[in-house]
């Protein structure tokens, strides 16, 4: 069994999580990271590590691996620990107030405060419903795009109408032979910008944009060679394809999270948008993980969460100190 104390455990090690440690850094305050995957980003470097997102101040595109890996670079002084490819199972509150975070490794945690930041919580892909789509996964068939430089000179089908679908049509664009993208409706749910991207795209015949359609079958001899399309008009067309990538997001699932004692609603978690806490004394959550009104789910109000959640942890952690805050120009980015 491996004992770590720290002052601040948290849960997740995606991009909201790792920049909770630099905010929680700036303060003096230590942080052990826990999570499932055997490598720091989350849904970021385990779902989409190429895939460019647009969002994040400063940055007009960068893609997903390397935010992670600018993240990793930032939080470097600071020297958190991590426990990676271990799923964490317990968490219980000592007498004293602190916690103990138990893992699947029994690794046991000893913090002050705990950081809930673990995205979507344990998740999967939601499949179409599709005869014999599972006989086509990995033969042609793929729920995410780890590797865009595999599509190169391909003829790839996407379906779907979000963010991640609109994101993955308009960068395939410039790498495939041919791209289609397959939606059931006429507008599209991800960003505007994007939409208006797609659309001009397939103005200018360099993708095929099928609209108010949806996928019927799929077909090919060991490795996936076609996708059957019905229309609007219940007209069938089969495209050509090599690679067929539905997009319809992610199933999130708590897991043990569930069963801490925290206010969930629909698998995340209730906060207090003053500090991110949860009902529980000392225990937060930011990221995708939590809830309240006029929740965004991006990268950036997650950051800004974890900025206002280490003003609060400092209590937790200092009870005897008084914070005053100060800009990053005045208190430095300084080793411990």
């Amino acid at each position: 069994m491996e004992l770590v104390t720290t002052d601040i455990c948290i849960i997740g090690a995606g991009p909201v999580g790792l920049f909770a440690v630099f905010e929680a850094g700036l303060l003096k305050m230590r942080c052990h990271l826990i999570d499932v995957l055997p490598q720091v980003g989350g849904q970021l470097s385990e779902i989409y590590p190429q895939k460019p997102i647009y969002d994040i101040p400063g940055f007009p595109t960068i893609n997903a691996q390397q935010l992670v890996d600018g993240l990793m670079e930032q939080i470097q002084p600071f020297h958190p620990g991590f426990s990676l490819a271990e799923r964490v199972n317990e968490l219980f509150q000592l007498e004293d107030g602190s916690f103990v975070t138990r893992t699947s490794d029994d690794t046991e945690v000893h913090s002050k405060v705990v950081v809930i930041a673990g995205g979507l919580g344990c998740f999967e892909p939601r499949k179409p419903v599709i005869d014999g789509l599972e006989q086509f996964e990995g033969k042609g068939v793929a729920y995410m795009v780890k590797n865009p430089e595999a599509y190169r000179g391909r003829k790839v089908v996407l379906a779907g109408g979000g963010d991640s679908a609109l994101d993955w049509t308009i960068f395939l664009a410039d790498i495939a032979e041919e791209v289609t993208l397959i939606h059931r409706g006429d507008t599209f749910r991800g960003a505007p910008d994007s939409a208006e991207k797609v659309f001009e795209l397939a103005t200018e015949g360099k993708i095929n944009l099928i609209l108010q359609s949806h996928i019927n079958a799929i077909k090919g001899n060991g490795h996936l060679q076609q996708v059957e399309v019905i229309g609007r008009d219940n007209e069938t067309t089969v495209i050509e394809a090599d690679h067929l990538i539905p997009l319809f997001g992610l199933t999130p699932k708590l897991g043990p999270i569930a069963e801490w004692g925290l206010n969930v609603d629909k698998s995340a978690i209730m906060v207090d948008t003053v500090d991110y806490s949860t009902n529980v004394k000392g225990v937060y959550a930011i990221g995708d993980i939590n809830i309240y009104p006029g929740k965004l789910k991006l990268i950036l109000c997650g950051f800004h969460e974890a900025a206002l959640m280490a003003q609060s942890a400092f209590k937790h952690v200092y009870p005897d100190q008084k914070l005053s805050f100060k800009y990053t120009t005045v208190y430095g980015v300084t080793a411990f």
